[in-house]
């Protein structure tokens, strides 16, 4: 044990002194306001390419997905199609923003929602949208690296939380978005590597031999952790029926639809890196992690726990992937994947506490107490400022509010999918009021949480699902109910929806490609993740997967295809030379920076 805590603190240390020099090297170059907040707009290809897949993907995926996936079966396995679904709230959006960023100048989500709105109290919403975000999100990510730490080498576990939040707050405060973004390129390679590794050591384990007597110890499971129990549950919660399943998903897309990766997206130089990130980087690479090797991990330990292994007989949702490392991997391999796992932690924490420090400062401090008279300078240090009290935040709630964390994690992303009401409206054209948007997100708002708590997933729904829809009704009643913006608001809006319709106008191809994706992606929904799912129970199997693994993998496999076909044939995530070079010149600036 002794011989592998020291590779736990040697890989920790190699990446501290990465961490740190990315920190120090924004400290000392980036002078100007967007520079800190939003990289000045030039985050490269490659960078976002990891970076914004590794922030996808939490820690939660490193070690709450397979120990939810051992506690429930292959029918949580399901939450593996987020590799989907996650990038295609991407591929429908964040082509558009980078083009509204570009255009108007914009640098937080506040900006572009008032902006289109001519409605300041939308900007209240989404600061306070991404301050939850910002400080629920960051705290279950916090508290999971100082349980780890803990288990791996017997730090405790608040001791363990500080210091590793440290780390995340020093980059963050010190480099901003561009510091973020280069360590998540190497947070990218140790969390999907990491998941591989130990994986394949379970698989691989004496226990079992290798594959053959893997999948044979599987199948021999009870049949309730390899099936989807119903279609739907007509009363409140009901479990992982398929309308669970479906609706859990919408959950999830609402991390690309944050606050956050809305800013991350005014970031980037160019909107080239978008297809392949949204259909290449987070389906297939992250996808082959989980559908192979997370299933591996979570499953492997359902069988170990049955047939008695002393290591997991007393194991929980936390401990299965700590418990794993330990048992199966070699000294060096710990270490690794120990950082695979801290990796992964930090992707998420630290763009969420810096891009909701940006946000506190522009939307809050620069416009409402300095009056947009602030220097760059002043700017920069109150967003470190910022940065710095979302940090501590996240770490009070973490350490006073353990049992409510699973809460606030779940809330945090199904506020996140909100923001799918405000992105359909600015970026397609959705056409309800400036009142309908405040009315909707307040009251999507009250859904989720009553939703969640109070009448827990009514009809097996989801409480992002109910949040949305009930966003939405609110939203459309108030257009059918006579409320009209102003005069100034519908010129606004009617210039750049006729600004994005044209300079995103796909080709004939495009547009032919979008009428069969209209109808293949429901398609695609309804069988991968939604009612028809449940038919996976006994439709096929191969390669001695059982029935419902192997409708997961042949679903993900038609997924890739359906997410290539989206971005690049729709040309829903693509950009031509021309359409950048406008982007470049046609600008609009509505937004100061100093």
């Amino acid at each position: 044990m002794e011989s592998s805590t020291t590779w736990v603190y040697v890989f920790l240390g190699l990446y501290i002194v990465y961490c740190f020099y990315w920190g120090l090297k924004g400290y000392f170059t980036e002078k100007t306001s967007s520079g800190y907040a939003i990289a000045g707009r030039s985050i490269p290809f490659f960078a976002f390419l990891l970076a914004a897949t590794a922030a996808s993907f939490s820690g939660w995926t490193f070690i709450g997905h397979p120990g939810l996936i051992w506690r429930d079966g292959l029918a949580y396995a399901f939450a593996s199609f987020y590799v989907l679904t996650i990038p295609i709230t991407g591929t429908f959006f964040s082509k558009r923003t980078w083009l509204m960023g570009k255009r108007y100048g914009f640098i937080t989500p506040g900006d572009m929602y008032a902006y289109y709105y001519n409605n300041e109290t939308l900007r209240w919403l989404v600061v306070a949208t991404a301050v939850l975000y910002s400080i629920f999100y960051s705290a279950v990510q916090l508290m999971a690296a100082g349980a780890l730490f803990n288990v791996i080498a017997g730090v405790p576990t608040a001791y363990g939380a500080i210091f590793l939040a440290f780390i995340v707050w020093f980059y963050v405060c010190t480099g901003g978005l561009k510091a973020s973004t280069w360590v998540g390129v190497i947070q990218f390679v140790l969390l999907v590597g990491g998941i591989i590794i130990l994986g394949f050591f379970v698989m691989r384990a004496p226990e079992f031999g290798g594959w053959t007597a893997f999948s044979n110890s599987i199948k021999a499971l009870d049949p309730k952790f390899l099936e989807v129990p119903k279609v739907i549950n007509f009363g409140l919660g009901g479990g992982w029926t398929s309308v669970m399943i479906l609706t859990y998903m919408f959950a999830l897309m609402g991390i690309q639809s944050s606050p956050a990766f809305t800013m991350w997206t005014f970031g980037i130089k160019s909107p080239k890196p978008l297809a392949w990130q949204q259909a290449f980087m987070s389906t297939f690479v992250v996808g082959f992690a989980l559908f192979f090797f997370t299933a591996f991990q979570g499953m492997g330990a359902k069988v170990l726990q049955i047939a008695g292994n002393p290591a997991f007989i007393d194991i929980n949702q936390a401990t299965v992937v700590p418990t794993l490392m330990k048992t199966f991997l070699p000294p060096v391999m710990l270490g690794v994947v120990f950082m695979g796992a801290i990796a992964a932690i930090h992707s998420t924490a630290a763009p969420y506490i810096g891009t909701g420090g940006s946000i506190l400062l522009r939307d809050v401090y620069w416009r409402y107490i300095k009056k947009q008279e602030a220097s760059h300078a002043e700017q920069i240090w109150v967003n470190r400022l910022m940065a710095t009290v979302l940090t501590v935040a996240a770490l009070v709630v973490g350490l006073t509010s353990t049992a409510a964390l699973v809460i606030l994690g779940a809330l945090a992303t199904a506020f996140g999918f909100l923001m799918y009401l405000l992105l359909a409206g600015v970026l397609w054209g959705f056409r309800f009021p400036a009142v309908g948007a405040v009315v909707g997100i307040f009251s999507g708002m009250i859904a989720v949480a009553l939703t969640y708590k109070v009448w827990p997933n009514p009809l097996s729904m989801h409480c992002a699902f109910w949040g949305v829809f009930t966003a939405a009704v609110m939203a459309y009643l108030c257009r059918g109910f006579g409320i009209k913006d102003d005069e100034e608001t519908m010129e606004r809006q009617k210039e750049v929806r006729a600004f994005l319709n044209d300079i995103d106008e796909p080709s004939e191809s495009g547009k032919a490609w979008r009428k069969v994706m209209k109808v293949a992606t429901p398609v695609w929904y309804f069988f991968a993740i939604g009612p028809a799912c449940i038919w996976g129970n006994t439709a096929f199997s191969f390669a001695g997967f059982p029935s419902l693994w192997s409708w997961q993998i042949a679903w993900w496999i038609l997924g890739i295809v359906m997410m290539w076909a989206l971005c690049f044939k729709a040309e829903m995530s693509t950009t031509n030379e021309t359409q950048i070079q406008r982007a470049e010149v046609e600008t609009m600036t509505v937004i100061k920076e100093a």
